[in-house]
């Protein structure tokens, strides 16, 4: 098995305070990032504690860092390599669902599903496997989605939901979150029809939960969906079959985006930014209002202001 180079988990405030000491300690170069209480770099790792209590250590070094210095000095107990043991739910069999393209303008809305077992976990955690957040290319997007569909055992399914559907679909049900829920009953659905292909077959259903009731999802299942148990929970990415459907969607996506932006020969940006006003803007230019709605969600405020239209009134997040 190769050493791992990304590791990732939660300390408390006096766990980070203790750390930061250590590293100080061991003459570690510090340095500012984002979101972060402090980063240390040294011998080919590097060390970022953030603010949220999240811990992230990657680098060449990784594994010998967490077993000889965060392990025994810092958390107190053996952890790395022990996961199975001190989480024996992580090899039930299971379906991960995910999604990517929601907060992106351009591009359409993808969601895969991927169903997991012992040694498919044991092979996608061997093979890097993680959520696609904390991945910083498309190309290893794309290679870790090659291995997660060819992995033996693992079955998988995408639906993605092109411009067209997308927009058809806001306008009759106004909601991103009533569609989020149809594209998520509709992957365990394809997967469900898959059970023959699942040894052994799963136990439960795994997803992000996007909406403030977890009802939004249940009661979009369909039939083969209502046979097994749904568990939706936030940061859902933290366990491996989310993470690998997460990894799906996005490389749908990201492959979906490339071919619109060849196809109209304008290179549509990712997410919701200045630059992405500024395609869209150009886009109308070049191909008119008319073939907008083929390359974006007009619900989003980039297309009112693309048009030159009032922007609708925000609405107020209920406590």
């Amino acid at each position: 098995m190769n050493p791992i180079t990304s590791h990732t988990c939660q300390l408390t405030p006096e766990q980070g305070q203790a750390l930061h000491t250590l590293l100080e300690s061991r003459s570690f170069t510090f340095r500012t990032v984002p979101y972060a209480l402090f980063a240390g770099e040294k011998e080919k790792v590097t060390v970022v504690f953030y603010q949220s209590g999240k811990l992230v250590v990657q680098g060449k070094n990784t594994q010998e860092f967490v077993e000889f210095v965060l392990e025994p000095e810092i958390l107190k107990e053996a952890r790395l390599g022990y996961e199975a043991v001190l989480n024996p739910e992580m090899l039930l069999p299971r379906l991960g669902v995910d999604e990517s393209g929601k907060g992106d303008f351009f591009g359409p809305l993808c969601v895969a599903g991927v169903y997991v077992n012992e040694s498919v976990v044991k092979a996608l955690k061997e093979a890097g496997v993680r959520d696609s957040k904390l991945i910083g290319s498309d190309k290893r997007i794309g290679e870790l989605a090659d291995i997660i569909r060819n992995t033996p055992g693992c079955v998988t399914t995408v639906v993605p939901i092109g411009n067209d559907a997308y927009n058809r679909l806001y306008i009759k049900m106004r909601s991103v979150n009533a569609m989020l829920a149809w594209g998520h009953a509709r992957v365990i659905e394809n997967l469900m029809s898959l059970k023959y292909q699942m040894n052994p077959p799963p136990v439960r259903a795994i997803s992000d939960q996007f909406a403030s009731s977890k009802d939004v999802v249940a009661k979009a299942l369909m039939g083969l969906g209502r046979e097994i148990e749904l568990i939706q929970r936030h940061k859902a990415e933290q366990d491996l079959a989310v993470a690998a459907a997460s990894i799906l969607a996005r490389n749908e996506f990201v492959t979906r985006l490339a071919k619109l932006s060849k196809e109209f020969d304008l290179t549509l940006p990712k997410g919701a930014s200045a630059a992405v006003d500024a395609a869209a803007v150009k886009f109308l230019g070049k191909h008119g209002a008319d073939k907008l709605p083929k390359v974006s969600k007009m619900h989003f405020r980039t297309s009112f202001r693309a048009l030159g239209l009032p922007e609708p009134p925000r609405k107020e997040w209920g406590h």
